[in-house]
């Protein structure tokens, strides 16, 4: 992932806050949408993008097109610093491909333990019977 390219394409829009605030919510525009084009973004490869298209399938448009918002500081630049860190998080924790899981042997110390309570089994219940003269 090339971070400046995909910094360069990402698109910014100043909304209205919804919500409580008095005035300040009625006139200034603080709350900031991005939009960012994962199909044709070209700072991603080819598997990062398919990699992405699953995992966040989600959070993505039927456009292929992820919409992340801020509206927590009643400043446009904070949440604009805000939404682009959420955006790079989410992309980096998207891209980790988890390790394969390698089954372990039963160690031979386990197996042992247990074909010895068999066998104490196996004598308890052989010393149950009647003898036989």
């Amino acid at each position: 992932m090339n971070k400046d390219v995909v910094l360069s394409e990402l698109n910014f829009k100043a909304v209205r806050s919804s919500g409580a605030g008095g005035q300040n919510v009625n006139k200034v525009s603080s709350k900031v949408v991005l939009n960012f084009d994962l199909v044709n973004s070209k700072g991603l490869t080819d598997d990062e993008k398919s990699l992405l298209q699953t995992k966040i399938a989600t959070k993505l448009t039927q456009d292929g097109i992820l919409i992340l918002t801020s509206e927590e500081d009643r400043s446009q630049l904070k949440n604009k610093e805000k939404v682009i860190k959420k955006f790079f998080k989410l992309l980096e924790n998207a891209l980790v491909v988890p390790k394969e899981r390698k089954e372990t042997k039963i160690p031979r110390a386990v197996k042992e333990k247990r074909l010895n309570a068999k066998k104490v089994m196996s004598n308890l219940k052989q010393n149950r019977k009647k003898p036989n003269f």
